[in-house]
Formats: C-alpha cells, structure tokens, sequence
C-alpha cells in the first residue's frame, strides 16, 4: 500500500491496513506542516506499522521514483482535493497506465464530485451537512460534536478500507484495478440510514433529545452517582429493563409501563435512585446481570478496566497505551505494530519495493530527502 500524504482518516485507513498485515510505505511531505495536530511522533498512534520516505512530489526525480512505486503497488491511497494528484502528474489515468491492477483510494470530505467538492472542510462540516450533527445533543441544547469519530473514522476511513477490500476481492475475478471513491458525507449518510428509516416511519423526530436512543428515552441514557461519577443505562428490551428497575428499587411492572407512556416521572425517579449509590456500588450491584447498565470510565479508567485487561485491548509501544489491532482472527494473529516513532532510512524504506541496485540509482538521482 503506497500512503500519500494527508490528516485524518487517510493515516488512520493505512494504520488498519498495516495492522491487519499489509505493508504500507507512508511518503510524508519535507516538512509535515499543516498536516494535523503537532505532536511527538510516538503519539501519534494512526501512524504507527509502517516504514516513511520524504518525497517532494513537485521534483521530477521524486516523482519518477513514485512512478516506479507505483508498479509495484496493491493499493494506493490519497486525501487530496479533487484534482491534485493529476496536477501532480499521478491521476488514476497516468496510474492505470502504469499498473492496470492498481486499486486507487481516493478519500475526500465532500467527494470527488459536486459544487463543494474544491473546498476544504472538516468532520464537523461534514456530519453538518448530512444532518448527523443536527440529531445529536440534549433536548433544547445545540448540536453536540462527537469528536472526529464519527465523520473522519466512521463515515471515512472504515469505509475507505471496506472499499479497498472488497476492490481487491474483485479484482480477482477481473484482473483490473479501480477507483473507490470515498467520501465522508457518503460513509455518514450510510450509517445514518437506520435513523433516516426511524424518522420515515415516524417512530423518531427531528427534535434531538426526544427520541429512544438520543437520550430521550430514560432507559438509553446516562445518571449521575452519588460520587458523581456517571452510569450508562442502555435497557431498551422490556425484559431487561424491568430487572433494571428492580434492582434500582422501583417498582418494576409500575416502571415498565411509565417505560411506554409516561418517559418524564419515569427519569425522575431514576435520578434520584441512582444517586443514591456510588458507581462502584452500582457497578456491584449490576455485576452478573443483564440490565446493560455500565459505568462511564475515563480513557484513563478503561485502561485499567478488567474486562479490557483480560481481552488484552490496550497494547504499549514505546511507553504510550494504544488501542490493539482490531478485529482478531481465530487463526491469523497480528504482529504488534511498528512505532510511529520508529526511524528508517531511505533504504531500509524502500527495500520492501524495490531491489538494491534501483535503490542506489534513485540515492544517486537525489529522489528523496534524508
């Protein structure tokens, strides 16, 4: 996988991809200015599993080694606006030529196509424009940002990677490559789709905060202990909700049918049940059951969760807690990934592509920067 510069949910693809196996070559910019949040390297996890090459792709003998490159590509993925990488002389026309089996992932915000598809933009802008934001926050409270999860990772990178792989499944039964076209407005509408059918059928509105899974409904939603800490409580089965409403002290049949008609006494009286206990007495109190009710950890606290221990979740590259690769295979296990902070010359870069005599006579052409 060749890894062209970008934010976001184009390193973030990459990382997948290198954690599930795939050899990635990141090329990075002479200076990677402008190109995220600055921070030391070891943080910055969706770098981590592969090896970089600085590349100045505006320099003929750079973009005479990307070429090559490119020849002996799987896959390469791009986060350009529309039209950048023709300018650069790389467009899927030029590419094909070269490696008519070369899958070409191209992520934007907006799409390849459509009157904002120049602009820059961000998650925000994008969930915006789909009216995701719109539908999530509390009742009479703006739209509520959910980090950069849902738009750049959720509607981009997952569904990018999900193109890649299904093009190189396709690819053989053809023999030919592709273009997958990924954009983030796209990924979000697609997994908008289950509340765009609720808002269809008229079993949800647009009023966020008024729904059954908005925080409107008092049995999906969050309570504050009495250590003010908070509880999650996702009881939307009748079944389970009625041995969430026992163990909170509530009459539960009573609770059950306030459940279906009267959601305002029914949020009051689990207020003032669950501040009662603190979340580790809830926790206790919750342990072996199925009320789906979970206690709201920090990152910090997750950390240290003893479910997330036992299933080993967190590995540690280079004294900094990360995520494992997901998902896992029965068979296949995963290496632990490079750290983003590892160094590489251009050499040992390159020595995944291309033999060490080509190597040497791009070293000699001055292709790349040390």
């Amino acid at each position: 996988v060749l890894e062209f510069p970008a934010i976001g949910p184009v390193p973030f693809c990459a990382m997948l991809l290198a954690d599930l196996g795939a050899t990635v070559l990141r090329i990075e910019r002479p200076e990677d200015a402008g190109l995220g949040i600055e921070r030391p390297r070891r943080f910055q996890i969706s770098h981590r599993g592969r090896k970089s090459l600085k590349l100045d792709l505006k320099r003929p003998q750079s973009l005479e080694l990307v070429k090559v490159l490119v020849e002996r590509s799987d896959v390469l993925i791009e986060g350009f606006r529309p039209g950048v990488m023709e300018r650069l002389g790389l467009g899927w026309e030029v590419c094909q030529r070269l490696n008519p089996r070369l899958i070409y992932g191209r992520m934007t915000g907006w799409g390849q196509t459509g009157p904002l598809s120049p602009y820059a933009g961000h998650d925000i802008n994008y969930i915006a424009l789909t009216g995701a934001l719109n539908a999530i926050g509390r009742k009479g409270q703006p739209p509520t940002p959910p980090l950069n999860l849902l738009g750049d990772f959720g509607g981009g990178s997952l569904y990018l990677a999900l193109g890649i792989l299904s093009a190189l499944w396709e690819r053989q039964r053809s023999g030919q490559g592709q273009v997958v076209d990924a954009a983030i407005v796209d990924g979000v509408l697609s997994l908008l789709g289950g509340h765009i059918g609720m808002l269809a059928s008229g079993l949800a509105k647009e009023e966020r905060g008024t729904n059954m899974l908005d925080s409107g409904g008092p049995f999906y939603d969050v309570y504050r202990c009495a250590d003010g800490r908070w509880l999650a409580v996702g009881t939307i089965e009748d079944k389970f909700f009625s041995q969430l409403a026992a163990k909170a002290g509530l009459d539960a049949k009573d609770a059950l049918r306030r459940k279906r008609e009267d959601w305002t006494s029914l949020r009051l009286d689990l207020e003032a049940a669950f501040s009662e206990k603190t979340a580790d007495e809830w926790r206790v109190a919750f342990d072996g059951t199925d009320c789906c009710a979970t206690v709201v950890n920090s990152v910090e606290e997750a950390f240290a969760d003893p479910h997330l221990v036992e299933r080993k979740s967190f590995i540690e590259i280079e004294g900094v807690l990360q995520p494992a690769p997901a998902p896992r295979f029965s068979r296949s296990v995963t290496d632990t990934p490079r750290s983003p902070n590892a160094p590489n010359t251009a050499d040992e870069a390159l020595a995944d592509w291309l033999d060490p005599r080509t190597i040497e006579i791009f070293k000699k052409n001055g292709s790349w920067y040390d």
